[in-house]
């Protein structure tokens, strides 16, 4: 029987070129090119990279989004995914993470099993690292987050990670099906080739509506249903010009600095 991973993913806007409208503080999305989320590569490669060593492996990539993010997924089938899967409708559209997660769980309720899915620690347009977590709750599974090492088991029933934290590391053995999110410390994701390109546009790509999907539009995802929403985005003002001190010892920059202090009241 084939391993199954599931890959969630998202097509998100290129923040090398987004800018932020000062009036309405909305993101700037017109004209900007959509990418595949860095974090999501990662987790896709190593996806892949379990493929590499185990080829009956089975990939499908699943996401949310307008009707454009199916050229993302034609980006990860060209990468070496198997299947991908689009869930796009404007009922989803202003779902916020917890509805995403919900609209998501649904996707992976239409698929026959899984045995481990990744997904990016976060999305660059919202950095909240949140949809994966929620995922795994709501598919009541084991989980670890800010994955930079990872093992799978000969007999593939576990795994091992290294998880990243602020100040060390932490080893973690957990058994299959489980939700990893990863770093880009993990892997180095992998160009697409020229026959995957080929063979991917060949592929037909699954879409799902709201109405495929049974959630409930008004209590589950979409705009209504979300519990959060973005107020406001804005560019932080720039600082103004450093003062540097100039002084031939360390006493006297000091004593400098300090009179410098004290007459801007700072202490």
């Amino acid at each position: 029987m084939a391993f199954k991973i599931i890959v969630c993913a998202k097509q998100v806007p290129n923040t090398n070129e987004i800018k932020i409208d000062p009036v309405k503080g909305t993101l700037k999305r017109e004209g900007v090119p959509s990418i595949l989320n860095h974090d999501d590569a990662n987790a896709l490669e190593e996806a892949l990279k379990i493929k590499d060593k185990y080829p009956d492996t089975h990939i499908t990539v699943i996401t949310m989004g307008p009707p454009q993010a199916n050229d993302m997924l034609i980006e990860c089938l060209a990468m070496g995914a198997d299947d991908a899967i689009l869930a796009s409708d404007r009922a989803l559209g202003g779902s916020d993470t917890w509805a995403t997660s919900n609209a998501l769980a649904a996707v992976i309720g239409k698929l026959d099993g899984y045995d481990l899915i990744f997904a990016g620690r976060q999305a660059i347009d919202g950095d909240t690292a949140q949809v994966g977590p929620q995922l795994a709750e709501k598919l009541d599974i084991p989980q670890v987050t800010y994955v930079r090492e990872f093992e799978i088991a000969e007999d593939k029933k576990s795994v091992t990670v290294k998880r990243a934290l602020e100040d060390g590391y932490e080893l973690i053995k957990l058994s299959t099906p489980c939700m990893l999110t990863t770093i880009k410390e993990l892997n180095t994701p992998r160009y697409m080739t020229i026959s995957g390109i080929f063979d991917a546009c060949k592929k037909d790509i699954k879409v799902f509506t709201a109405t495929d999907l049974n959630v409930d539009t008004d209590k589950e995802v979409g705009l209504d249903a979300s519990p959060t929403n973005v107020y406001r985005s804005f560019t932080p003002a720039p600082k103004g010009k450093g003062i540097i001190i100039e002084a031939d010892t360390a006493s006297e920059a000091a004593q400098k600095l300090l009179i410098n202090l004290k007459s801007k009241h700072v202490v």
